[in-house]
């Protein structure tokens, strides 16, 4: 018989181990139940992802362009201007620009599907225990850091990206909704420090 050629294979088994882990969470995982949801033999997942820490690596890194593609897009972080430093330049007004900007992608992005978020901290947090996806959870920060030191320089990106990050784990373990005053208020306060 011959072999049936699917380019797209490798894609649709990292999708069915999102929605593996979004279900079951981690511990839900294994090449058996991504195989099953894949609609794939076996033999696939293995021959794609010879352990579940590098099939755990492609789904990190797949949800990790979520929020730096956000940012990537993001109209009022690219006018703020390419060279850093561009915050210190524009003054007060940037300084809020840029905080204004961030609380409301955080908002948009909380607007979404909390399953989604969810699913994107329980991969980013499985760092601490499977040390196969610390370089890919701190590439997150550092493309974060980069993008945002566009409009800062890299010390105020980076304190911006752990407050980001300190509020987004607070709203989601708290269970609670996301407040985009005080959220805004905290971010504003580390620019105009950092300006």
């Amino acid at each position: 018989m011959a072999r049936r050629y699917d380019p797209h294979r490798r894609t649709r088994i990292i999708d069915a181990a999102l929605s593996v882990i979004a279900a079951d969470g981690i511990a839900g995982l294994s090449h058996r139940t991504v195989a099953a949801e894949a609609d794939v033999p076996l033999g696939s997942t293995t021959y794609h992802f010879g352990s579940l820490d590098e099939l755990l690596v492609a789904a990190l890194r797949r949800c990790n362009e979520n929020f730096v593609r956000t940012l990537r897009e993001s109209e009022a972080l690219a006018a703020g201007g390419e060279a850093e430093g561009a915050v210190r330049a524009t003054g007060a007004a940037g300084s809020a620009g840029l905080a204004d900007e961030l609380t409301r992608l955080l908002g948009q992005w909380f607007a979404g599907e909390r399953g989604a978020i969810e699913l994107e901290y329980e991969l980013y947090l499985a760092a601490l225990r499977r040390p196969a996806l610390r370089p890919v959870a701190a590439e997150w920060t550092e493309e974060a850091v980069e993008l945002l030191s566009r409009r800062t320089d890299p010390g105020t990106a980076r304190a911006l990206v752990a407050l980001m990050d300190g509020v987004c784990l607070q709203v989601l373990l708290a269970g609670g909704t996301f407040d985009a005053a005080y959220t805004r208020e905290m971010l504003a306060r580390i620019v105009a420090g950092g300006g």
